[in-house]
């Protein structure tokens, strides 16, 4: 008689490069948090590396939200590509709705 051998399957998924969409999505939203008395995280690296974060001295267009957008657009690419790697389809909707709600906020500033 033949013997039946039942193998567990294995259900995780492993870490790769999909995972570091969660990453891009935690580094774009600090990018773009603001903290009581020291600002714009992302305003504070901007002027560091001599990068003026507003259009208009202090105000105007933050351009610190575009640069954080970049970070989400990232992130959607690399959940997408590697979509099997664990995180990369948390990064890929979370990263969906960070720049819904850029691209809705650029809405109300044009109109």
């Amino acid at each position: 008689m033949t013997e039946l051998r039942v193998e567990p399957i294995n259900t995780r998924k492993k870490m790769g490069l999909g995972s570091s969409s969660l990453l891009l999505i935690i580094v774009g939203v600090l990018f773009s948090s603001t903290f009581k008395k020291h600002g714009s995280v992302g305003d504070n690296i901007l002027r560091f590396i001599g990068v003026n974060p507003w259009s208009n001295g202090d105000e105007g267009i933050h351009y610190t939200v575009y640069y954080a957008a970049v970070f989400y657009i990232l992130a959607f690419i690399v959940g997408y590509k590697f979509k099997n790697d664990w995180g990369a389809k948390t990064g890929k909707i979370l990263s969906i709705i960070m720049i819904a709600l850029v691209l809705f906020s650029t809405l109300f500033i044009i109109v």
